[in-house]
């Protein structure tokens, strides 16, 4: 009874900016053995390490393979100047998401809510500091772009094991892999994506600096040319899709709920950033490098690469990874599924997978009628992700802390270095002109225009886009010997 009682009174302990380690409390309160000690030491991640992890392996995934097609769009100065940029935008605005989460807990906390059984989303956030309209258009972006970005992991699953097994075509790959993914319906929370996490940013680190190694071993291919940029279209869909590569905070409260002491976020995913910036300028520069203007029509990286070892080890490790980013983004799908069934706070978690499956069977359908590897990463950025991650974050800090007394009142201030709170509304102005008229206005008009072309050039439900077409039988009978031997393989 006096165990319950502290218990008790150490939730109704809480105060302002100081977060009660529940669930933390809970592993510590079990008995010692082997079985726990692994399972700690694999399963159960709260510590900031976790949560950079998680960042850092949840942002490269498999734009990695379609930025040096980017830079063939952009050109090489544009193409750096954009990692850069949005680099640095994208890092503020997961500062603000995180800001915002740090209000709202600070606040349900004092109301002495109980968290343990419960995943706040972004959603819920803004519900509690602007209102249901705010929650509305938060949810509807927010699950919209995590279903697309869900159903670019599966496309890039059967793009890659393309390239190393070709007897199936990319549709049937993307059944198999649409199979596989919907095992991530066992996996709880992001708690438990500690050891996930370690091994997909291993992953994308090998394929990164496979990529940028193999192209300098290969060198420039006869004739190479580097035109980029021609076309406004091509220069705007490569530039969206340096958005959407930053703009992988879609699940950025999911990882801080997830941490012992979320009030430590704030300077993670600007550390993730800086070593994905590591990973991407180099692959990129240098596949872009080797095969210039090829890529226009290639854009998946491992397409250009001569087969070997090395580059099957990639693609299986891009493919695990691309598994564990499929449950990054749709963990948060899960979550408000159950929220609308009902079943968020049940314990069983075999009752929780099988409600989640309906989850996936939309995003199955998807990828095998949009399979579009590199040009859905284009569209998906600039009409979800310049939304979701980077302008109403952006709105939502300036409506919430629009009034002093809101300002006197804020769990945390804005920096110094960034001006306090006038710097940081100039910087939030900045950012929702940018990227609405920008990002939105002009990726969106460029990538739609790109996306409607590979519909009429490919078609929906397309069996294998981009693949070698097969080599027309020949009938050397019938053909003057000059012609027995032709190379009829063209890339699409």
């Amino acid at each position: 009874m006096a165990g319950g009682g502290d218990k008790e009174k150490e939730v109704e302990s809480v105060i302002i900016g100081n977060y009660i380690e529940m669930e933390k409390a809970d592993h510590e309160n079990q008995q010692p053995s082997f079985k726990t000690a692994l399972s700690n030491l694999l399963w159960h991640g709260g510590s900031t390490y976790d949560a950079w992890f998680s960042c850092a392996s949840n942002q490269v995934a498999q734009v990695l393979l379609t930025l040096p097609y980017s830079f063939s769009q952009l050109g090489l100065l544009s193409g750096i100047l954009f990692q850069l940029f949005y680099g640095i935008l994208g890092s503020w605005t997961a500062y603000l998401i995180s800001i915002l989460y740090v209000e709202y807990r600070t606040r349900k906390e004092r109301e002495k809510v109980d968290f343990r059984n419960h995943v706040i989303q972004w959603f819920e956030v803004l519900d509690g500091l602007l209102g249901k309209h705010w929650r509305n258009v938060g949810l509807a972006f927010n699950c919209t772009f995590l279903l697309f970005g869900s159903v670019i992991q599966l496309i890039a699953c059967a793009s890659n094991i393309y390239y190393i097994n070709d007897n199936l075509d990319k549709r049937t790959w993307t059944y198999i892999f649409g199979a596989c993914c919907a095992t991530t319906v066992f996996i709880p929370s992001f708690h438990n994506y500690r050891i996930w996490s370690f091994l997909g940013l291993v992953m994308t680190t090998y394929t990164a600096w496979y990529l940028t190694i193999a192209s300098i071993l290969h060198g420039q291919v006869e004739g190479v040319k580097h035109s980029g940029p021609t076309k406004v279209v091509l220069y705007f869909t490569g530039a969206t899709n340096i958005l959407y590569t930053f703009g992988g905070h879609a699940v950025t409260v999911e990882i801080m709920h997830a941490m012992w002491k979320p009030q430590k976020f704030k300077a993670i995913y600007l550390l993730a950033t800086i070593y994905v910036l590591t990973l991407t300028l180099p692959s990129a520069s240098a596949v872009y490098w080797a095969f210039g203007d090829l890529l226009l029509d290639h854009s998946n990286a491992f397409a250009l690469l001569p087969r070997s070892p090395f580059r099957d080890m990639a693609v299986i490790l891009m493919l695990i990874h691309q598994f564990i980013t499929f449950g990054f983004a749709c963990t948060p799908l899960y979550f408000v599924w159950e929220k609308a069934i009902g079943l968020h706070d049940c314990k069983s978690m075999c009752k929780r997978a099988a409600a989640r499956l309906p989850v996936v069977v939309p995003i199955w359908f998807l990828a095998i009628i949009f399979p579009f590897f590199g040009p859905i990463n284009s569209s998906v950025g600039s009409l979800l992700v310049s939304f979701t991650v980077y302008i109403i974050p952006a709105l939502a800090h300036m409506f919430t802390f629009r009034s002093p007394a809101a300002r006197q009142a804020a769990v945390e201030q804005p920096p110094k270095f960034v001006g306090r709170w006038t710097g940081s509304f100039v910087i939030n102005a900045f950012v929702v002109v940018w990227v609405l008229i920008v990002g939105f206005g002009f990726g969106g008009w460029a990538s739609m225009v790109n996306f409607v072309h590979q519909i009429d050039t490919f078609g929906l439900f397309t069996k294998c886009y981009q693949c070698p077409q097969p080599k027309p039988m020949v009938n050397a009978t019938a053909l003057p010997p000059s012609h027995v031997g032709l190379n009829h393989t063209r890339h699409l």
